[in-house]
Order: C-alpha cells, then sequence, then structure tokens
C-alpha cells in the first residue's frame, strides 16, 4: 500500500535500536522515571498498578512520544521480613518465593502493556555491591553510629534461637487490645509499634515458642545531623520540580511532616536477619558487632532503583550521577512519600556523591474496592492476574484505572462504572470517530485520501471555513502538553477525549456524506483529510494510555508511529492509501458487572458458589458485539453523559461532608436528567 507521509524532522518517533542501551545525552533534556518497587511476596493488585507501574509506565510512553532520552526502570523488591514471613507461610526458601512471585509480578505487567526498559530485581550481585558501598561511604563520612536496643528473641527449636523481625512477632497491641497486632503495625488501630511492647508476644513460627527480650547492637543514620541539608534540599527541589502537596511539603512550601517538624531521630539501617545485604565489614577494623547481619530493607531497597540500571547497563552512573543533565521523576502510592522526599534522599546527601536525585514527585491517594480498601491481607479488590480473566481488554483496563487515577483523593472502584467507561466514552465517542472517518474513505476513495488543496504542513487558524475547528486543536494539543509536562495525567486523558469529541462534532457539523462528496466534492476531500490527519494526532495522544490501540490505529491508518506535534496540520497527504477499517472496542454486556463483582470479592465463597460465579462472568464477558456507530445528535449526548458521571465519581471519591452529599446529589440529579433526554432522544430517532 501507498504511503505518503509529509517530511519533517522531528515529525516520526525515534525507536531505539534493538539491543543498544538507551542513555542520556548532554545538553537534552533526559528523563529518568521510576516506579515504586513493589515488594515481592504476593501478586499486585489495581492499586498498586495505577499507584506506580502504570501511572510511570504512561508518562515514560508520552516523554518518548516527544522524542526524548527516556529510561523507565523498575523491578521487585525482594529482601526483609515481609518476604521471610511469607516464604514461611507457604514452605518455600525465600530465594524460592521470589522467583515465583518476581514472575508473577512480570506475567501480570506484561498483560498491562508496561513497558519497562527494564524490570529487574534487588537480589543481585551489583545490587549488594552498590549497597554495601553507600553504607561504607556513610560511616567514613560519620553518619552511622552504633546503638545497643532491646528486641524480641525466640527461645524455641534451634530453627529459632534468634533475634525476631518485627514481623515475626504478634501479640497484642497494647493501644487497642486487637489480638494479632504485628511487631511494626497494628492492623486495627494503625498505630505504629515497637515489637517489645506487645503484650503477650509470640513468634510467627510457633506460638508455643517462649519469646522474651534481649540486647542487640545496630548501626544507626544519623538522619537529626543530616536534617538541615536535608531541609534544604526539599524545598529547593520542590520549586525546581513544582512537586504538588503531599504529606511532607504542603502547597506554600512548609514542610508538614510530623517528624521532622519534631526533630528528625537516628534511624536503624542493619536488621538481624539472613535474607538480605550482607552488612560490609572492613578488613582490620572492629565489625561492631555487624558480624551475620544484613542492611535493613528499607535502607537497601531505594539504591534499587541505580543498581535495577546497573543490571541494565555498564553506564548507569550516567544516569544517577548526572544532575545537570537528567531528570528523575518518581511514582508511588502515599504511603511511600517519606522515604522517598526524606529518608533516601538524607542517604544521598550523607554518602557524599553526586547524585541524580528526585525532581518531581508524583503520588496517588488509595484506590478502594466498592466500600472498602483494596486489601491484600483480607483478599479483597481485584489482583493483577483476576483482571486478565475478566475478558475485558488491557486497554479498557488502562482507561479506566486512569481515568480515575486519585490524584487528590481516594477513588472508588466499581464495576459499573468500568463497563461504562467502554461502552459510552472509548465505543461511542473516541472509537466512533475514527471508524466512521475511516470507513468513508475505504468506501467512498478506495481507501486512498483525496486531494484537499491543503497544503502539507500547519493548517492555518485563519482557515476560511475551519477556523474555529484548527484553532480548538491547537488549543487541545496545548492544554494537552501542558497537562502531561506537568505529570497530569488524568487531565491529559481528559483532554484526549475532549478532541476526540471535537473530531466526532467536526464530521457533524460538516456533514460528511455521500451527498457532500457528490455536491461539493472539494469540501467533501477537505472535511476527509482533516478528520484522517486528526486521528493521526490522535494515535500519538493515545498511546501513553492505550498502546494496543494506537497500534491498531496506525494499522488501519497505513503509517508509522509519530511524535506528538505542537500544532495541527496536514501530515497524511493525498494519495495515501489506508488500511482496512475495523473498530477499536466492542461493546461489553452490563451484566457482566454483577457476575464480576460476586467473582472478585467475597474471600470467604466456597469453591463451588466462586465457580458458578467465574462461570457468569465468563458468559458475562463473551456477550460482546460489534457497535454500530449511532447518529451524531446521540453521540453528543453521550458524550454528555460519560463527562456528568466522571463528575459524579470525582465527588463521590472526596471526603464525605453536608455540603459534599449535596453536590453529590445535584450531580445525581443532573446525569438522570442528561438520561432521560438520551432516552427520549432515541426513542424519537
Amino acid at each position: 500500500m501507498s504511503q505518503k507521509i509529509r517530511e519533517a524532522d522531528g515529525l516520526l518517533r525515534a525507536i531505539p535500536k534493538p539491543g543498544e542501551a538507551i542513555l542520556p545525552k548532554d545538553g537534552e533534556q533526559n528523563v529518568l522515571i521510576t516506579s515504586a518497587l513493589p515488594y515481592c511476596n504476593n501478586v499486585p493488585h489495581l492499586g498498586n498498578i495505577i499507584g506506580s507501574t502504570l501511572s510511570a509506565d504512561v508518562f515514560a510512553r508520552y516523554n518518548r512520544t516527544r522524542n526524548r532520552k527516556t529510561l523507565y526502570i523498575c523491578g521487585t523488591d525482594e529482601y526483609g521480613t515481609a518476604t521471610e514471613t511469607q516464604a514461611l507461610k507457604e514452605g518455600l526458601t525465600p530465594r524460592e518465593l521470589c522467583d515465583k512471585y518476581n514472575t508473577l509480578h512480570v506475567e501480570t505487567y506484561n498483560w498491562f502493556e508496561l513497558s519497562f526498559d527494564h524490570f529487574g530485581r534487588t537480589s543481585t550481585p551489583l545490587h549488594t555491591e552498590i549497597c554495601q558501598s553507600v553504607y561504607l561511604n556513610l560511616l567514613h563520612n560519620g553518619y552511622l553510629e552504633k546503638q545497643i536496643k532491646d528486641q524480641t528473641y525466640c527461645e524455641g527449636c534451634q530453627k529459632c534461637e534468634t533475634f525476631l523481625a518485627d514481623r515475626f512477632v504478634e501479640g497484642t497491641c497494647p493501644h487497642c487490645g486487637a489480638d494479632d497486632a504485628r511487631g511494626d503495625q497494628c492492623d486495627v488501630c494503625a498505630r505504629t509499634l515497637d515489637a517489645i511492647d506487645l503484650i503477650n508476644p509470640r513468634c510467627l513460627i510457633s506460638r508455643a515458642h517462649k519469646v522474651t527480650t534481649r540486647s542487640s547492637a545496630h548501626m544507626y543514620v544519623k538522619l537529626d545531623a543530616l536534617q538541615p541539608k536535608t531541609e534544604a534540599w526539599i524545598k529547593q527541589r520542590w520549586t525546581l520540580g513544582k512537586w504538588s502537596p503531599n504529606a511532607v511539603i504542603n502547597a506554600d512550601g512548609e514542610i508538614v511532616d510530623a517528624r521532622m517538624r519534631g526533630g528528625l531521630r537516628p534511624s536503624p539501617v542493619t536488621r538481624d536477619l539472613t535474607w538480605g545485604v550482607p552488612v560490609p565489614l572492613e578488613e582490620g577494623e572492629d565489625d561492631q558487632g555487624m558480624k551475620g547481619k544484613v542492611l535493613y530493607v528499607w535502607f537497601d531497597a531505594p539504591i534499587g532503583y541505580p543498581s535495577i540500571t546497573a543490571n541494565y547497563t555498564s553506564e548507569w552512573k550516567r544516569w544517577w550521577f548526572n544532575q545537570d543533565n537528567v531528570r528523575l521523576y518518581q511514582f508511588m502510592g502515599k504511603d511511600n512519600v517519606y522515604f522517598h522526599t526524606v529518608y533516601f534522599p538524607s542517604i544521598e546527601i550523607g554518602d557524599g556523591r553526586p547524585w541524580t536525585t528526585l525532581y518531581h514527585l508524583s503520588t496517588t491517594e488509595y484506590l478502594n474496592y466498592e466500600g472498602g480498601k483494596f486489601s491484600k491481607s483480607h483478599n479483597r479488590g481485584v489482583f493483577g492476574p483476576a483482571a486478565k480473566e475478566t475478558g475485558i481488554p488491557p486497554s479498557v483496563w488502562r482507561y479506566y484505572l486512569l481515568s480515575i487515577r486519585p490524584e487528590t483523593a481516594d477513588a472508588m472502584f466499581s464495576w459499573d462504572d468500568i463497563i461504562a467507561a467502554n461502552n459510552s466514552v472509548l465505543l461511542n465517542n473516541f472509537g466512533n470517530f475514527v471508524n466512521r472517518a475511516l470507513k468513508f474513505v475505504s468506501s467512498q476513495y478506495e481507501s486512498v485520501i483525496p486531494d484537499s488543496g491543503d497544503a502539507p504542513g500547519p493548517l492555518s487558524p485563519n482557515d476560511e471555513v475551519d477556523a474555529d475547528f484548527i484553532t480548538e486543536v491547537n488549543a487541545y494539543l496545548k492544554d494537552y502538553l501542558d497537562a502531561m509536562d506537568a505529570v497530569k495525567l488524568r487531565l491529559g486523558l481528559q483532554t484526549v477525549m475532549l478532541l476526540s469529541g471535537r473530531g466526532n462534532l467536526y464530521l457533524q457539523s460538516s456533514g460528511l456524506n455521500k451527498a457532500l462528496m457528490n455536491e461539493n466534492p472539494k469540501r467533501c476531500a477537505q472535511v476527509v483529510s482533516r478528520a484522517i490527519n486528526l486521528i493521526y494526532v490522535l494515535s500519538a495522544l493515545i498511546h501513553p494510555f492505550l498502546p494496543a490501540t494506537e497500534a491498531s490505529i496506525l494499522t488501519q491508518l497505513n503509517a508509522p508511529a509519530r511524535s506528538v506535534p505542537q500544532v495541527f496540520s496536514t501530515d497524511i497527504l493525498a494519495g495515501h492509501t489506508i488500511g482496512t477499517p475495523e473498530h477499536l472496542f466492542k461493546k461489553i454486556d452490563e451484566k457482566m458487572a454483577d457476575a464480576a463483582d460476586a467473582t472478585h470479592v467475597a474471600p470467604g465463597m466456597s469453591k463451588r458458589k466462586a465457580a458458578a460465579a467465574k462461570k457468569a462472568a465468563d458468559k458475562a464477558a463473551g456477550a460482546v458485539s460489534d457497535a454500530q456507530p449511532k447518529s451524531a445528535e446521540v453521540l453528543a449526548w453521550e458524550q454528555k453523559i460519560a463527562e456528568q458521571g466522571q463528575v459524579v465519581r470525582t465527588l463521590k471519591g472526596k471526603p464525605k461532608t453536608p455540603e459534599a452529599e449535596q453536590d453529590i446529589a445535584g450531580a445525581v440529579e443532573e446525569l438522570k436528567r442528561l438520561k432521560e433526554e438520551l432516552a427520549a432522544l432515541q426513542k424519537a430517532s
């Protein structure tokens, strides 16, 4: 098929050569992206995915569409008590457990179409080497001190007879009286605990074992000595990287973290464990009682970012010791903010080397599951592998999760809403525009773009006929670029949908049909050319969010992947032959919501009921059908309903107050009104 694409520097997307490491270039904008390393003791749930990995993936893909040198790094966090505890429960060694869950994480992220440049793990020799070098630098720079403190100790069988890490101890909470509090936290009252404060402490290996307290020596990093430098760094980077308000610093640049306001205290960097990075001992020096101990997981985990990069390329320091040329963006849930804005930057400052430190922090609130928090321990919510079993395509999952991304307040997952997002927005808005325009070219022009009279290059905002349309497209492009550069991903996605909605209205107002082609062939060719080129623009804009959708669009356009433009241009030229039009999305049966609800909640469900629910879900998931394009009037009204539905969902995600309840009630009434008017419109047509 003939391809006729405008030739211009930077128009097409730069694709790295296979096997060639991505490295920064001096003098250019180089983007280093990390998402919080997931614990390697369970499978990720949707809250984990939208909170870090998926959000980071969108930003990485966006920067690639801007032809910026971009490196996206992640991997499994494999050391520490969480791993040892889960390995004990499953009857595996920590290494076997990590191998198992690393594979499951990789499979899940592949299905969600996440584009890591390297997904690694922390249990590697390079990780050990880099962690130990940081520890020794802190020691040499005078930022480590030894402290001796009481710890829980198990006097049971030979397997125990050792100090118990926090998560190997459970007992009665001294604050609320819950009988299953862990040594580090009570899940009932959410208080942070010290294992020695538990009442009637028990060993997790065997409740019959006697648990006492003994003294143990550990090394602590002197965060108090580093605090002045850390505070200065936070304020400098907050201004430079335009951080959004978070748990550490507010919108006015005032530090609000209680630990910092009260004065940071020395924090432990070693643990009495076997599964971890061994504390380095210098030959001929006093080991200070550190022999046989390992580095604390919260010390070694953030070092996983550079160590995983080191496993990707031997030139990792070009990314991690290059503050002048590299911007580091880090994605995580709100519970990880302290460790990425206070703790780890303090470690980097104390290390003394010129680290590439955090430029911009992107955090999310919690994604809740229809009335309750996602919980691995209570088996509540949708976990990564289960999403695949629903039969809903990855693109729909990605769209829905990103459309409700909890950027400023907690969000609520709903099966009804994910189905509505597919049917009302993706299918009837975005998909309808693309399919309608491409089918017209296929059926009326034998798949060849007609000569519109438009010169290659930017379209004039002073155009005789389409001045408003071109101006609005350019405005949406600016809004999109501004939102994405500011890491306002949800706003970026909303802008894409508004732009596709404007495309639909353009086809409607232009009266694109066979009659226009016969009566005014020049105008018809112009409308077709501009619609096709808008679809080409949309392919690049939708890529960060729905990469498979972009791939389908490019196949149907018979065009190469492009970069994001700053202005609307004629880039697909007259004489270009498109591919075969196909529907981008399929309708999902609304009955699937009930079946999915039954399958993915209720942890106490019997095998028989679970099997029945899964059968119902499979049947509903299979009930998909190609939807025919709807009239422009119906489409415009459905777009209004989809936008109002998003307003309702946003309001429901905010803290409950009398004023908020009134706002919700008013928004719901408006949504009902729009649906009633749509029903009347459909009946009339």
